[in-house]
């Protein structure tokens, strides 16, 4: 049975035999290096489900964001404070990504490398469409209304300025990726292994049941 584009509800004892259906096709193909891509909209929880998996199976976690912002900061662009994305300075940071993918490549470059030493958690908008190694990839859909939600109470902003970033965010995002790569980030995900709606659960939830994925995936793997 494909698991393509699976979704998984809040209910518990249908997201078990969901899981557990879904995962004898996963398990077919051996993973000898263990390792989990986590991707989704801005502000979907990406980081904080890669957190509590790097967490719970003893990986490390690698934030795709993080290794641009810090290329970012090597060319001379003031990264300082936790919105700086929404900044001024990441805006034009940004625009400087649509003409010159140097930096967008070299992180993605840098992630591949990653993902095949194995024992990673990789938070990545890109990665997904980009490795064919074996490893869980990892969908969070959300809504823009509940991201907004997410971002107003994350970064103590109002949400009306929140939901403008996320409109924006998500904007230059698709802009950005299908120019680069080819992809339309958000409709096309055939390539990953399962779809968490988060608009259907709560944080405890959703995290409990990305534990139960990985869970299953790894020791029906091993």
């Amino acid at each position: 049975m494909s698991l393509k584009n699976r979704k998984v509800n809040e209910s518990t004892h249908d997201v078990d035999i969901d899981i557990g259906t879904a995962v004898q096709s996963r398990s077919h193909s051996k993973v000898q290096l263990f390792s989990i891509i986590i991707s989704g909209w801005p502000a979907v929880g990406k980081t904080t489900v890669a957190a509590e998996l790097a967490d719970e199976f003893g990986l490390k976690i690698y934030n795709g964001g993080d290794i641009l912002k810090q290329i970012a900061t090597n060319m001379g662009y003031q990264t300082s404070g936790a919105d700086w994305w929404d900044s001024e300075e990441g805006r034009r940071f940004m625009e400087k990504r649509r003409s010159d993918p140097t930096s967008d490549k070299e992180v993605d470059s840098k992630l591949k490398e990653i993902i095949r030493s194995g024992n990673v958690v990789v938070t990545s908008y890109t990665l997904p469409w980009l490795v064919k190694d074996n490893c869980i990839k990892l969908w969070l859909q959300g809504s823009p209304k509940n991201r907004a939600k997410r971002m107003a109470s994350r970064d103590k902003i109002s949400y009306a300025e929140a939901a403008e970033i996320v409109q924006e965010r998500d904007y230059q995002n698709k802009r950005i990726y299908e120019g680069l790569y080819g992809f339309e980030f958000g409709k096309d995900l055939s390539v990953f292994d399962f779809s968490l709606n988060t608009d259907m659960m709560d944080l405890g939830s959703l995290i409990k049941i990305s534990k139960d994925i990985v869970r299953k995936v790894r020791y029906r793997s091993d």
